[in-house]
């Protein structure tokens, strides 16, 4: 019977075999990958630099474009980097900081929505009391509760499932590391210690997405009591990408972990895992811009000044060069 500490790598599962097939596999996640480093750095540089952007609501979505980068430069590189050199192991050090960092990622962002959609709750249903409950400082504190409790969520699950005796082989049924199939390698019965807790963040999770519904009850119930259309768009306007983002997180991840044993198959399990994991960094900063006027006009601003700062560096080298928003 060999345990955690005999195991020196794992087996992480190919999306092919062919190398034709791995070279695609890897060029296309180089271009998810750059998306989503592109989009969310604009949103970040624009959030930051933007003095009409320093509010509340921008303040969370730089939190959670900064989350969003960590959570995909988790998992997406090392497969690039598998698929590049035709390799499929990652080392027992490397796969327990994978599932830390992910899970820390991922909790701190479910968590940040949480806060999101009671701020858009408190700026809508209560305007008047906006400035009192989401100060500066109460931000700071609930942006810092959230990083908080993802990194403790984190540490408490990759602790408990390394602590598991592993017999059954290092095959990990996933392009990347993640605790249901490190605990299907688990030869004791003790395992049943890591589904609990698994289970206990199910329960954490559905607390959460009650208090979001919850939240955008209330909301509409407020939008469609105002008498202005203009009031109209512009809490819809607000809120959508918001309400978007919170759907997409919560319909992938919970097809992922819940969808039925009958139809699951490697090939689908890496589709919906792909899903969950790699494409929302890359299509939340287009989905909070679509309809985000304010965004637009800082992107645009930026890119702009940094455009005009290359050209005035080209024509007049030596002058200094910084992008100009």
């Amino acid at each position: 019977m060999s345990n955690g500490s005999s195991i020196t790598h794992f087996l992480l599962l190919p999306f092919a075999d062919r190398r034709e097939l791995q070279l695609w596999h890897f060029w296309l996640f180089l271009g998810i990958f750059l998306a989503a480093l592109l989009g969310n750095g604009l949103i970040i540089t624009s959030t930051a630099c933007d003095q009409h952007l320093h509010t509340p609501m921008y303040f969370f979505l730089l939190n959670l474009s900064l989350l969003d980068l960590g959570c995909i430069s988790t998992t997406v590189p090392k497969s690039m980097a598998n698929s590049l050199w035709h390799t499929t192991a990652i080392s027992y050090t490397g796969c327990a900081e994978q599932i830390f960092f992910f899970l820390f990622f991922i909790s701190a962002e479910y968590f940040l929505l949480t806060v999101m959609s009671y701020d858009r709750y408190v700026a809508i249903c209560k305007p008047l009391h906006y400035g009192s409950l989401l100060g500066s400082r109460a931000c700071v504190h609930m942006a810092a509760a959230a990083w908080g409790a993802g990194f403790l969520n984190a540490l408490l699950h990759t602790a408990n499932t390394f602590s598991l005796p592993l017999c059954r082989g290092s095959a990990v049924e996933q392009f990347f590391c993640e605790i249901p199939q490190i605990l299907k390698l688990s030869c004791s019965h003790s395992y049943l210690r890591g589904v609990g807790l698994l289970v206990l963040s199910c329960f954490l999770v559905l607390g959460w997405f009650v208090f979001i519904v919850g939240s955008y009850v209330q909301i509409f119930r407020a939008v469609l009591r105002m008498p202005s259309e203009q009031g109209h768009h512009k809490a819809f306007s607000t809120c959508l990408p918001h309400l978007a983002v919170v759907s997409l997180f919560v319909s992938t991840g919970t097809f992922a972990y819940w969808k039925p044993p009958s139809i699951s198959s490697p090939s689908l399990d890496l589709v919906v895992s792909v899903l969950y994991s790699v494409v929302p960094p890359a299509v939340k900063p287009l989905i909070y811009s679509l309809r985000n006027q304010e965004l637009k006009d800082a992107v645009r601003k930026l890119v702009t000044g940094c455009v005009s700062a290359a050209m005035y560096c080209l024509l007049y080298p030596g002058k200094g060069c910084q992008c100009r928003s």
